[in-house]
């Protein structure tokens, strides 16, 4: 199987159809912000799997489904109810001829039903245990006794696992293998790890897949015949910056030490970066700006570290001097806030990105240089509409309306875009988001600045696109938080506050 050769709705899904077991984690999660409860999409996801049993068992087949603990596990239980006949036994009341048309099914849980760790799939085992179905809950692996079957449903484990399977679900796995009955795997084989490609050496070797919403990478590896079910996620649920893109972003600790390397002609701006990058969960926040304006940058906050240099505006000389500070610690670099437009400021930009292989949030009067740099660099760029046009990308008010314009920009630029507007577009190159948070009151200067520090102490620790998504709708709830107390009337300053409560509290995420 290939990825070109799986099946969504009974058309080929192309390349790139792909999505990581994280991803899919985060997707299911603003899917349900949107509206489309979790629980919705295990009754398609059940119904999917069932329909793939029947795909390959006549009605009457005996079918013995293999479930764990999580919402894998539920999405087998609902596979059991849409299966029919599934285990009801005759003096249940039920009429015994009805048997015929369903499968008889046995469903065997790994570990104790109130030890089901989600409450979906909790509600799912009772409701097949109240209609009396065929389940049994296998303690340890001692207990474990495979009935013999046509088909055997594996839903013990889901994405996100890596590593060798463990017990019980070793002895499981290792009895399915044995078993003489065409396994059908739920979204991912047991054993599979659908994000790094640490598979477990002991996983369940599965003849079908029935995956959810998009192909997972690796499944094309397989000797297995793989269906992309459409469970009802929404586009937007992709498509749209919510809580799941905070969840893959958020910090797990507090760790990181930004560099920001700004001020000159301006000190608030620097100030405000490095406040924010403290205030989104790291450790420290470093300032090299010129010792002119130092002192006063170091009086925004006590809590930042201001490192002076002799020259009053970012020199090339200097940014060599800077280049190996940033190369001994290797913390995420935010360049550009409040550096000026000098010439010498703008060669000394470029010197350092062309010299630099790490991780920089490139921002404001920076931003010019990069079409023409040549770097190896992770660049994060944060134009606004005006600073986008500037650098060659599309010239619109409306950043969303031309937000496969700015994909392609992207594309060409090499590096990723977080176009800054009414909506932000944040892409790169061959994947992009769109963050609706934020209010008109945003407009007061300084949020960019907030914008780049909370994307670069988010930088520490998740990929570049997953940190510029994230950081720009922390960015912008923060502004609906203030603009619910002063309406318009806040400054940029007072987002540092709720930038906590947005990443951790919770709250009208």
């Amino acid at each position: 199987m290939s990825v070109s050769s799986a099946i969504l709705n009974g058309r080929p899904v192309e390349p790139p159809y792909m999505i990581t077991g994280r991803r899919m984690a985060a997707v299911d999660e603003n899917a349900a912000a949107l509206g489309v409860a979790r629980k919705q999409l295990m009754e398609s996801s059940g119904n999917a799997v069932a329909r793939a049993v029947r795909d390959v068992a006549e009605p009457g087949a005996s079918v013995a489904i293999v479930a764990g603990r999580g919402n894998n596990g539920g999405d087998a239980f609902v596979a059991a109810r849409f299966l029919d006949g599934a285990g009801l036994r005759p003096e249940a009341g039920r009429d015994a001829s009805r048997l015929g048309r369903g499968y008889d099914v046995t469903t065997l849980l790994l570990g104790r039903a109130d030890n089901i760790g989600t409450g979906i799939a909790r509600e799912n085992w009772a409701a097949l245990e109240r209609a009396d179905y065929d389940v049994r809950e296998v303690r340890d692996s001692s207990g474990f006794d495979l009935p013999e079957a046509d088909v055997i449903v594996d839903a013990m484990l889901g994405t996100g696992i890596s590593g060798d399977l463990r017990e019980p679900v070793a002895t499981a796995a290792e009895a399915i293998n044995d078993a003489d009955a065409t396994v059908v795997a739920v979204d991912v084989p047991t054993g599979f790890d659908a994000d790094g490609g640490d598979h477990a050496g002991n996983r369940v070797e599965a003849d079908r897949v029935v995956t959810f919403h998009d192909a997972k990478p690796g499944l094309e590896d397989l000797a297995a015949e793989v269906t992309v079910a459409d469970i009802g996620i929404p586009a937007a649920a992709e498509r749209f910056v919510g809580p799941g893109d905070l969840s893959l972003a958020r910090p797990d600790g507090r760790d990181g030490r930004p560099y920001v390397i700004g001020g000159g002609p301006y000190t608030g701006a620097p100030a405000l970066a490095a406040q924010a990058a403290l205030r989104a969960g790291a450790e420290l926040s470093f300032v090299a700006a010129p010792e002119s304006v130092a002192g006063e940058i170091q009086g925004y906050a006590e809590d930042l570290i201001v490192q002076p240099y002799e020259e009053d505006v970012l020199t090339p000389e200097r940014a060599e001097d800077l280049l190996e500070t940033a190369r001994r610690y290797d913390n995420p670099v935010v360049l550009g806030p409040g550096l000026g437009t000098a010439d010498e400021t703008l060669e000394a930009a470029a010197r350092f990105l062309e010299s630099y292989d790490g991780r920089v949030v490139v921002d404001a009067d920076a931003l010019e240089v990069v079409p023409d740099v040549e770097t190896d660099a992770t660049l994060v760029c944060t134009p606004n509409r005006a600073e986008l046009a500037r650098m060659g990308g599309p010239d619109a008010d409306d950043l969303r309306a031309v937000a496969d314009e700015i994909e392609s920009f992207a594309a060409d630029l090499g590096h990723v875009l977080l176009a800054k507007g009414a909506d932000d577009v944040i892409t790169d190159g061959e994947r992009t988001r769109i963050s609706r948070s934020g209010t008109v009151g945003m407009k007061v200067g300084g949020t960019g600045d907030t914008l780049a520090g909370i994307v670069a102490a988010l930088l520490e620790e998740a990929d570049p696109l997953e940190a510029a998504a994230a950081g720009a709708h922390v960015n912008g709830l923060a502004g609906e938080r203030l603009a619910d107390a002063d309406g318009r009337g806040f400054l940029a300053s007072e987002l540092l506050g709720e930038i906590p409560a947005v990443l951790w509290g919770g709250a009208n995420v």
